[in-house]
């Protein structure tokens, strides 16, 4: 965020926490650590004077710069390390014009903001990482807590089958952690390639030494903490798009349980409930709303995600040239902004998960609307054989009457119907009644949970923490 932007439309990520990892002090002080550690890596191939390094590491305190006055100079060469770097030398040769020559030498802009931005996503994917392990723990405690809670499963917006709220907590948790180990095994690699991608400069720089440009970059990959790259990536955009797609993905898992949510905390579905916190989810005019905020906040993030992903794809397939006309710069607000919103809305999930509300009351409730009607498919399956060549057509015939009810007599008039289509002789009653037993036609539920937290054990977390039952 500039100076004086505080996120006030930007509700979802609108956090000190998120600006201090995405803001534009956060970009400035990862532009200035690529230069600190190049010019270690220089002193430490002998390539300028010993005790260099330590000054540009005394000078590139993020804190002695102005921010508004870089970003205004930025305009003069289309990005801000170039009035960065001036502010820069110029502080290196007040302390030490000696080690002037240890500043972005055999560098160029796009090395050091490629790098730098590299280097500002591994600190928030990192950060990230912490609230999405919070996030998976809650949702695993959740589908071991309630494996046998029954719900009702819906499809299309209506009642489908019996399901478990184990099952759909598992659920969400496998969207979660899929994305989240997509994310967390991505490589960040460092740019090098001096001005045209030929490393030229760099060449030059070490003809005389024992040291090449290649092992030059290495270094400073190791320095920072990224990935080593075997040539300049300059206009191959791939580290970008794949980050934000990773990004994208992660922000999908989250939008999938905010619109569950959204739906679940209905006051007449009423399966769910968001953690409850004073002045949370208030309404400007109506003192008796609770709104769901929390979900409507991720879900903004969810809605907003693609788009910058678009963006960087877009990008990436514009790059024309060896540095091209605009499409370079389209990338650092999209990406930024997708990394602000992806920490928002984690911080959200993990504060969402961790205190859920659960209703199994509510859920049975719901599930006995439909009643027997859910075993339909199930009753087909078993009964059909015993009423011969056109049982299938029997029974769709006892479905289709009971739906001419109204849907709080459906219930009593399938169950009263089914026992008049089936003789007592082929199905007795005790059969029938266990027959149309929800918790006898959940299927596999149990074993898909258990194979899912076992696919992902590293975010199931120990947590204890869960849901509180309403």
């Amino acid at each position: 965020m500039t100076n004086g932007d505080f996120g006030l439309l930007s509700p979802v990520s609108a956090s000190p926490a998120v600006t201090a990892l995405t803001g534009d002090r956060a970009v400035i002080a990862a532009i200035l650590d690529v230069e600190a550690s190049w010019a270690a890596v220089l002193e430490e191939a002998g390539l300028v004077p010993a005790g260099s390094a330590a000054v540009v590491a005394e000078a590139a305190d993020p804190g002695s710069y102005d921010v508004a006055s870089v970003a205004e100079r930025a305009q003069g060469g289309g990005n801000p390390v170039i009035p960065l770097l001036g502010d820069l030398r110029s502080k290196v040769k007040s302390m030490d014009s000696s080690a002037a020559t240890a500043v972005h030498t055999s560098l160029t802009s796009q090395d050091v903001l490629d790098s730098a931005l590299m280097l500002l996503a591994s600190r928030a994917v990192s950060a990230l990482l912490v609230d999405v392990k919070r996030t998976t723990t809650a949702l695993a405690t959740l589908a071991e807590q309630h494996a046998e809670t029954l719900c009702v499963g819906r499809s299309l917006t209506q009642h489908a089958l019996p399901y478990t709220f184990g099952l759909r907590a598992a659920q969400w948790f496998q969207g979660v952690a899929a994305a989240a180990a997509r994310l967390e095994s991505l490589q960040l690699p460092v740019q090098f390639g001096g001005a045209g991608g030929t490393l030229a400069s760099g060449t030059k720089l070490t003809a005389s030494s024992q040291t090449t440009p290649f092992e030059l970059a290495d270094s400073l990959a190791s320095k920072l903490g990224l990935a080593t790259a075997p040539a300049p990536w300059h206009t191959n955009r791939l580290a970008v798009t794949a980050l934000g797609d990773s990004l994208t993905a992660l922000i999908d898992s989250f939008g999938k349980i905010a619109a569950d949510l959204l739906f679940l905390s209905r006051p007449e579905v009423g399966e769910l409930g968001e953690p409850l916190a004073a002045g949370r989810g208030v309404s400007s005019a109506m003192p008796q709303k609770q709104n769901p905020v929390l979900s409507v906040l991720v879900r903004s993030a969810a809605l907003q995600a693609p788009g910058l992903a678009s963006q960087l794809h877009l990008a990436a397939a514009t790059f024309n040239d060896e540095r091209p006309d605009g499409a370079w710069h389209s990338e650092w607000p999209a990406l930024r902004q997708l990394l602000a919103l992806a920490l928002g809305a984690a911080g959200h999930v993990s504060e969402l998960t961790e205190g859920l509300r659960v209703f199994p009351e509510a859920m049975r409730r719901n599930l006995e609307i439909s009643g027997p009607l859910l075993l339909s498919e199930g009753v087909v399956a078993a009964v059909a054989p015993l009423l011969g060549a056109d049982g299938k057509q029997k029974l769709q015939a006892v479905v289709d009457e009971t739906l001419k009810a109204p849907a709080a007599e459906q219930s009593r008039i399938y169950t009263k119907l089914l026992r008049e289509t089936v003789p007592a002789d082929k199905l007795s009653d005790a059969e029938l009644e266990a027959l149309l037993d929800p918790a006898s036609y959940l299927g596999e539920a149990a074993e898909i949970s258990r194979r899912i937290l076992a696919a992902y054990p590293d975010f199931t977390g120990s947590s204890s923490k869960g849901a509180t039952r309403g």
